[in-house]
C-alpha cells in the first residue's frame, strides 16, 4: 500500500509600506476631496460600487466612523474567475475620522476568499505637524495567500500589479478632486470646533510624519514649492518623504519605495542609529532586483566588512604611497553628460607587475577601495550640484598598450581579488564602463575576468576596438567634447599619470610584501574570537579608578551567544594544563586558535567573582554596543558563551580540558568580532541616560525593548 503525503502549499506573504506623501492643502479640504470618491469613482474603473453598512458619531461630533462594503471588478483572466466562481471581489472598509485630532484612519480587508487569501490595508491622513495647512498620507498593506486552487503565484502577481497601480493613481485622484473643488470655488473648509459650552482643545496628530533625513543634505521642500517655507520640515527618525525620494534617490515604483522603506526601518531597529545612507541601501536593493531578503543579507555582510576594516574612515586615514602617485594610471576627470563623476584608467599604460611587486596585493586593493569611497562622495556632491539623483559614476578605460605582460598571473590574481571585493561591497556604483582602443589580446583578459563580474554590471560595458570610439555612437555620445582627454584626441588636459615601468629598485621581497599585507588588514580595532560549546571566550579588564566606563562593541558573526560581565577583586589566571602535542605549556586555546578562558574552574560565583550585568542573549548577525559604569576597582571579565550551554549561572565553569574531545567531533561553534575600551567618566559623553547597550539583529527583527537598572553599575539594555 502506497501512502501519498499531502502536498504542502508554500504560504506567500507580501508586504507594502509607502513613504509619507504630502498634499499642500489643509486636512479639511483633503477630506472633502476624499469623500468624493464614494460611492463610485470613475477614475478607478475596477471600483464598481460601495454601500454604507453602518455609521456613528460621538456626542460632541468630533469622531465620525463609517463602515463600507466596496465592490471591485478585479482585472483577472476569465478562466481564473470561472474557476474561482466569482465576478466581483468585496472588501470591508472602516473609516474613523477624528476632526479634533485632524486624522483619518482607514482599515480595509477582503471578504471574498477570506479563508484562502488575507488582504489587510491601513491608511492614514493627518495634518502635517509643522505646517497646519498641509496634509500627510501614508499606507501599509499585507497580502497573505494561503491557497488558491493551485494558482497562488498567478494570484500574487495579479494582486501586487493591481495594488501597485492603485497606489500610483491614489494621489492623482485626490489631486483631481481638489482641483474640482477649486473650480467650484471651494478653497477652504472650516475646521471642526466643539460646542460653545467648552473650550477648543488642540491635540497633536498621532499619525506618522514626513522625514527629510540628515545625510549631509540640505532640508528640501516639496518639489512644487518655489522656495523653502518656514516650519515645513518634520524630522522623525523612521519616515521618508516621497518628494525627498524623488529628489535625491530617483523615480521608484511604489513597490520599490516600499522595499527601501521597510529595509531602512529594519536597519533602524537593528543598528540603533548607525545605518547607512539611503543611497547605499538602495544600491544593494537594486543589485538584488529589490529582493529584500537577498539585499539585507549581502548588505549586512558588507556592513560587517566595512566595520572590521574601518572602511568608513578610509579617506581620512589612507595615504597613497609615492609609487602609486607616480605609476598608477588612474584619476578623476570632470563628469559625463548625465552628471556622473568620470574616472579615467589608462590600463594599457600601467605596469601591473611592477605595482604588485612594489606594493603588494593588499595595498593595491586599499587604493582601489579609496577610489570607490571617493566616488560615493562625488556622487553626493553632484546630486546637489545638478539637482537630480546621481548614484553612480562612469569609468573610461583606455587599453592602448595592453599586451601579454599584463596577463602576468599574480597581476591577474590581484585584479580578480579587487573585482570580488568591489562587487560585494559597492554594488550598482558603476553606471557605465567605456572600454576604448581594445587590442587583440583583450579577449583573453576578458575571458579571465568576466566570470567574476555580475551580469547586471557586464550589461553596462561598452567596448570599442581601435579608433571606433571617435565616430557616431562613440565617446561624444557620453562625454562632452570639451572634456575629452588630449590622449584620446580631445583638447582637455588630463592629470592622470602616464605611468611607465616601475623601477626594479622599488621592488620588495615576497616576505616584505607578505608582512605588509598582514599589517594592512590587521590594523583594526576589532578582534575575532571563537566560542565553542563548553568553552567561552573571556577578556579581562583591570580597573584602577572606580568611576571608569567600560565600553564594548561586538558583532555575532556565527551562532548564538550569551554575553556576561563579571567582577573580581583578584586577577583571574589561566589554569595550566598538559601541553597538547607540539603546543606551548599553559596555552588556553581552542582548536580555533583564538579562544581564551580566564575564570578558574574552582572559582565560585558570588564568592570569588560576581555578576554585574544581567546576561544578554545575542543571536547570529546581531550587533551590540554598550557601556558599563564601574562601581569598584578590580578586574572585570567580559565573557561570550555558547548560547545553548546549560547552567549559565553555574558556579563551576567547564574548562577546555573537559571539552576538547567533544570539540573534535562537534560542529558547535560561534564567532564574534569585538572591541572594548575603558574611558574615564569625565571623558564619557552625556549622563547616565547615555549609558545604553543597543542590542540589534542583522538577520531578524529586533525584539521588544527591555531594560534593567541596577544602581550605577547597570546600563540600560534595549533591543
Amino acid at each position: 500500500m502506497t501512502v501519498v503525503s499531502p502536498t504542502v502549499v508554500p504560504r506567500m506573504v507580501q508586504k507594502y509600506q509607502s513613504p509619507v506623501r504630502v498634499y499642500k492643502q489643509p486636512f479639511e479640504l483633503v477630506m472633502a476631496a476624499y469623500e468624493r470618491r464614494f460611492p463610485t469613482c470613475h477614475l478607478i474603473p475596477m471600483f464598481v460600487d460601495s454601500e454604507v453598512l453602518g455609521e456613528s458619531v460621538t456626542d460632541d461630533g468630533s469622531v465620525h466612523t463609517v463602515q463600507r462594503r466596496c465592490k471591485l471588478d478585479v482585472d483577472a483572466p476569465r478562466l481564473l474567475k470561472r474557476i474561482a466562481g466569482v465576478d466581483y471581489v468585496y472588501f470591508s472598509q472602516e473609516n474613523t475620522l477624528n476632526k479634533r485630532d485632524r486624522t483619518l484612519h482607514i482599515e480595509s480587508h477582503n471578504e471574498t476568499f477570506s479563508n484562502r487569501v488575507i488582504i489587510h490595508e491601513l491608511c492614514c491622513y493627518s495634518a502635517h505637524p509643522d505646517n497646519e495647512d498641509w496634509t500627510c498620507f501614508e499606507q501599509s498593506a499585507s497580502l497573505d495567500i494561503k491557497s488558491f486552487f493551485g494558482f497562488e503565484s498567478t494570484v500574487e502577481k495579479i494582486a501586487m500589479k493591481q495594488y501597485a497601480s492603485s497606489i500610483k493613481k491614489g494621489k492623482e485622484i485626490i489631486e483631481f478632486y481638489l482641483n474640482q473643488l477649486e473650480e467650484e470655488g471651494i478653497t477652504q473648509v472650516p475646521r471642526w470646533s466643539p460646542s460653545l459650552d467648552g473650550p477648543s482643545v488642540a491635540v497633536k496628530p498621532v499619525c506618522a510624519t514626513p522625514k527629510i533625513p540628515d545625510q549631509d543634505l540640505p532640508a528640501v521642500p516639496a518639489l512644487s514649492d518655489p522656495a523653502p517655507a518656514e516650519n515645513t520640515t518634520a524630522v522623525p527618525e523612521d519616515k521618508l518623504d516621497a518628494d525627498y525620494i524623488k529628489r535625491y534617490l530617483g523615480d521608484l515604483t511604489p513597490l520599490q519605495e516600499s522595499c527601501l522603506i521597510r529595509l531602512r526601518q529594519w536597519l533602524q531597529e537593528s543598528h540603533k542609529g548607525k545605518i547607512p545612507k539611503d543611497e547605499h541601501i538602495l544600491r544593494f536593493l537594486r543589485a538584488r532586483d529589490f529582493n529584500m531578503d537577498k539585499a539585507r543579507e549581502t548588505m549586512c555582510q558588507s556592513l560587517t566588512w566595512r566595520k572590521q576594516h574601518q572602511v568608513d574612515h578610509l579617506l581620512e586615514t589612507w595615504t597613497s604611497p609615492r609609487v602609486l602617485s607616480d605609476y598608477y594610471t588612474g584619476g578623476w576627470h570632470h563628469h559625463d553628460k548625465e552628471g556622473r563623476p568620470l574616472y579615467i584608467l589608462r590600463l594599457g599604460q600601467m605596469d601591473t607587475k611592477g605595482l604588485v611587486r612594489a606594493l603588494g596585493e593588499e595595498s593595491l586593493l586599499r587604493h582601489v577601495l579609496s577610489i570607490n569611497e571617493e566616488g560615493l562622495r562625488r556622487c553626493e556632491e553632484n546630486t546637489k550640484v545638478f539637482g537630480r539623483p546621481i548614484s553612480c559614476w562612469t569609468c573610461l578605460v583606455d587599453l592602448e598598450g595592453l599586451n601579454m605582460r599584463h596577463l602576468w598571473r599574480p597581476g591577474v590574481k590581484a585584479l580578480l581579488r579587487i573585482i570580488e571585493v568591489v562587487e560585494a561591497n559597492y554594488p550598482e556604483t558603476l553606471g557605465r564602463l567605456l572600454i576604448l582602443r581594445a587590442p587583440r589580446v583583450f579577449p583573453v583578459l576578458w575571458t579571465l575576468v568576466s566570470p567574476f563580474i555580475d551580469e547586471n554590471t557586464r550589461k553596462k560595458f561598452l567596448i570599442y576596438a581601435g579608433n571606433d570610439y571617435q565616430g557616431p555612437g562613440g565617446l561624444v555620445d557620453y562625454i562632452d567634447k570639451e572634456i575629452i582627454p588630449d590622449f584620446l584626441g580631445g583638447d582637455c588636459m588630463c592629470d592622470v599619470p602616464e605611468g611607465g615601468l616601475v623601477p626594479k629598485s622599488l621592488y620588495r621581497t615576497a616576505e616584505e610584501l607578505e608582512n605588509d599585507d598582514i599589517r594592512l588588514w590587521t590594523e583594526t580595532i576589532y578582534q575575532s574570537a571563537s566560542i565553542f560549546k563548553g568553552a567561552p571566550h573571556e577578556v579581562v579588564i583591570e580597573i584602577i579608578d572606580a568611576a571608569s566606563v567600560i565600553t564594548w562593541d561586538f558583532d555575532v558573526c556565527k551562532g548564538d551567544v550569551v554575553f556576561h560581565i563579571y567582577h573580581s577583586k583578584r586577577a583571574p589566571q589561566p589554569p595550566a594544563r598538559k601541553d597538547p602535542p607540539g603546543g606551548p605549556h599553559g596555552s588556553i586555546t581552542t582548536p580555533g586558535g583564538n579562544n581564551v578562558q580566564l575564570i578558574d574552574r574552582s572559582w565560585t560565583l558570588g564568592l570569588d567573582y560576581s555578576m554585574v550585568e544581567s546576561p544578554l542573549t545575542c543571536r547570529e548577525g546581531e550587533s551590540v554596543q554598550g557601556s558599563h559604569v564601574t562601581r569598584w576597582p578590580g578586574f572585570y571579565i567580559l565573557q561570550w558563551r555558547f548560547h545553548n550551554m546549560p547552567g549559565s549561572s553555574s558556579t563551576n565553569l567547564p574548562r577546555v580540558d573537559d571539552v576538547l574531545a567533544s570539540l573534535q567531533v562537534s560542529s558547535h561553534k560561534c564567532k564574534v568580532m569585538y572591541y572594548t575600551e575603558v574611558i574615564g567618566s569625565e571623558d564619557f559623553r552625556g549622563s547616565m541616560t547615555s549609558l545604553e547597550s543597543s542590542h540589534s539583529g542583522f538577520s531578524q527583527l529586533s525584539h521588544a525593548t527591555s531594560s534593567s537598572n541596577n544602581s550605577q553599575s547597570s546600563s540600560m539594555i534595549s533591543r
